[in-house]
């Protein structure tokens, strides 16, 4: 099996090499815990040290954070970018008009960049977003699966973040994303401390453990020696 690695220092060595390529994961966690700093090094790094062309989209923010938050790493994208190993892209949606047919819509725009730049990886953040867009439970769990089995179709290894309220058992912001990927990645943060878990990955021989890991100067760190005991995550 070819595996994609991450690229975020510590990780791989835990999930045998990497992502199962052409596989959906997900990243959760609270906020502050690092979700979206790990989805952006998974494209940066891939398109740095491995050559992968790669297509970040935000389905919120705004692009000049995005890239703000990219620079204050160090990372160098504008190279990357104009290489078109890198793109950033921002998802148009305005909720007062039909939410369903806007991602449509979006979503051709996606694969037509991927096809553009040959990409094979593709990070998006986040799906928490469609839940204050569609507030019908089953339009919402509808919309996840048809979302989901999009991205496999484009045959890209890809990365979804999600916002939870950062409990050990939150995997998922709507209880219905987890069932739709094939690997979960929990992220939390209990200041100062940061960890991750990985709570599934299909066809690979993860660890079972809570690692520490923090934000540096230089992006995210795990360190895969090291166990943190889940009665100090349970505690929050």
């Amino acid at each position: 099996m070819k595996r994609v690695p991450t690229g975020v220092i510590g990780f791989d060595e835990l999930i045998q090499g990497g992502i199962p390529e052409g596989a959906t994961t997900m990243v959760s966690g609270g906020a502050g815990s690092g979700k979206t700093i790990f989805a952006t090094t998974f494209i940066y790094e891939g398109a740095r040290r491995f050559g992968d062309p790669g297509l970040f989209v935000t389905v919120e923010d705004n692009l000049k954070n995005i890239v703000w938050n990219m620079e204050s790493f160090n990372w160098d994208i504008r190279s990357l970018e104009q290489k078109n190993l890198m793109k950033i892209y921002r998802m148009h949606i305005d909720p007062r008009k039909d939410v369903e047919a806007q991602i449509d819509k979006e979503l051709d725009i996606v694969s037509s960049m991927v096809k553009d730049i040959g990409a094979t990886r593709l990070t998006i953040d986040s799906t928490t977003a469609f839940g204050g867009w569609i507030t019908d439970p089953g339009k919402l769990r509808n919309l996840l699966f048809r979302f989901g089995d999009y991205l496999k179709d484009l045959n890209c290894t890809t990365m979804m973040t999600s916002e939870t309220n950062g409990g050990p058992r939150d995997f998922s912001a709507y209880g219905v994303e987890e069932f739709v990927v094939d690997g979960i990645f929990a992220m939390y943060f209990i200041p100062p401390h940061r960890s991750i878990f990985i709570r599934k990955l299909r066809g690979t021989k993860h660890s079972q453990a809570a690692h520490p890991c923090q934000i540096t100067e230089n992006g995210l760190v795990v360190n895969s020696k090291d166990e943190v005991m889940w009665s100090a995550i349970k505690q929050y």
